[in-house]
């Protein structure tokens, strides 16, 4: 009976530690809807965000170290032995030519000081304030990159999962098929009615049909996994794609995003190239400022107690107050040519820059019509896919009329089966590039009108 009893006990704290855990949050995306959530949970696009607002930070930082400083301080000395003076002995009184011990002050010392210090010129605190905007720049820039590469990541993803999706479908559909061919050849070889070799071939295409299909099944949830990552979420998490992969691609057909206007300025790899060139430009300048002198002021001010004993905090403690007014001016006189130096190489820094500026443009240029070119290539070899794919089941179907009356060989009916495979892989192939390949070209085009 206790063993009953204890029985009972484990398995109601198993069932109630199965209900207090967490189920996984379910969900459910359009292509569209996955973008957009990719681009706030994203790991990378968080990070991101992150930078920018470090850029922020670091554009006050430079900021306020042109502007007054303050600094405090506190001493505290205890003489454990005080120095001791010798004074001539006939200033007491004393037989000349001999000297008297004296000790000087009391033993404990006490001083606070607070002190103001502002720049008043200096060359490269001011470059520095003027590269804080092309930094800013920088950092806006690279949030915006990263962001096309989540798009992209996000886009190729859920493709891939669709890809797979309507994968096991069409492996399911031909190894029931090949099922059935291969049961109707078998009762007729059994019926000797149809030789083995017709059998065996069967069974050659189902076993590869077959794994086929335990792959696909495989990769479908591999993909599936890679897509929650893109997004951000749990790997694990269950998700429903909304997009049907056919209608998708045929909504990322659009023969007017060849006519968009290009307009250079809002590619983001131009835009970077632009920021290295003003980065290397601002280098130049602080390389040449280096020349220039500086001049800062300070102003302190600051109180000292003294006592025999500590007692800096009473009423009746005396304190000496103290301040100072002054300029620091530094001067660069002579380096030897070394500021010389480092100028010329600033300055050759910032003309390979101009020249990696001219280079981007043209690559950029190009890339524009090789993404145009890559679109209306899979459009095409989409719609060929398509034509194919309809002349190959066509072909099977009829191969499949042949064989069951006789007329065609198994050789035949596998060989129309093969390429009715490679049709279909085709054609799902066809549409995840029609979707891909127009993303890679509105990125370029950069226009937020024409992206999804």
């Amino acid at each position: 009976m206790q063993k009953y009893i204890l029985n009972l006990f484990i398995l109601f704290l198993s069932v109630t530690a199965l209900a207090q855990e967490p189920e996984l949050k379910t969900y459910s995306f359009t292509l569209e809807e996955a973008i957009e959530f990719a681009l706030e949970n994203n790991y990378s696009a968080i990070n991101s965000d992150r930078d920018l607002v470090d850029a922020r930070k670091q554009k006050w930082e430079t900021i306020a170290d042109g502007l007054p400083q303050i600094n405090g301080s506190v001493s505290y000395q205890n003489q454990l032995k005080q120095p001791v003076s010798l004074l001539p002995a006939e200033l007491a009184g004393g037989e000349p030519g001999t000297f008297i011990p004296v000790v000087f002050g009391q033993p404990q010392q006490m001083t606070a000081t607070a002190t103001l210090t502002q720049k008043i010129f200096d060359g490269s605190y001011i470059v520095g304030v003027q590269a804080t905007k092309s930094f800013l720049s920088y950092s806006a820039n690279n949030n915006e990159k990263t962001d096309q590469d989540v798009r992209k990541a996000v886009v190729e993803a859920y493709g891939n999962v669709l890809l797979a999706k309507e994968s096991v479908a069409i492996f399911e559909k031909n190894k029931g098929t090949l099922e059935n061919n291969l049961f109707e050849t078998q009762k007729l070889f059994e019926n000797g009615l149809s030789d083995e070799e017709s059998v065996e071939q069967l069974q050659i295409t189902l076993s590869s049909v077959d794994n086929q299909l335990k792959n696909a099944v495989r990769l479908e949830n591999i993909t599936l996994q890679m897509l929650n990552l893109v997004m951000g979420i749990a790997i694990d998490a269950p998700t429903q794609l909304e997009e049907d992969l056919d209608a998708l691609a045929v909504k990322q057909i659009d023969f007017e995003l060849m006519e968009t206007q290009f307009n250079i300025e809002n590619n983001v790899d131009y835009k970077m190239a632009i920021n290295l060139t003003e980065q290397r430009f601002f280098e130049w300048k602080l390389a040449r400022s280096r020349a220039l002198p500086t001049l800062s002021s300070f102003v302190n001010y600051g109180s000292s107690s003294f006592a025999d004993k500590f007692d800096f905090f009473s009423s009746d403690q005396d304190w000496f107050d103290s301040s100072v007014l002054g300029f620091d001016l530094s001067i660069p006189l002579f380096s030897s040519g070394k500021r010389s130096a480092s100028t010329a190489r600033a300055k050759i820094a910032l003309e390979k820059a101009k020249t990696q500026l001219s280079e981007a443009e043209e690559q950029i240029r190009l890339q524009l019509e090789q993404a145009k070119s890559n679109y209306i290539l899979s459009i095409e070899e989409y719609n060929t896919a398509k034509e194919n794919l309809g002349l190959a089941e066509r072909i099977e179907n009829k191969n499949q009329i042949k064989y069951t009356e006789g007329l065609a060989s198994s050789f035949d009916l596998r060989q129309a089966q093969t390429q009715l495979y490679d049709a279909q892989s085709g054609y799902l192939q066809s549409m995840v590039e029609v979707i891909n390949k127009k993303t890679e070209l509105e990125l370029i085009l950069n226009d937020p009108e024409k992206q999804l």
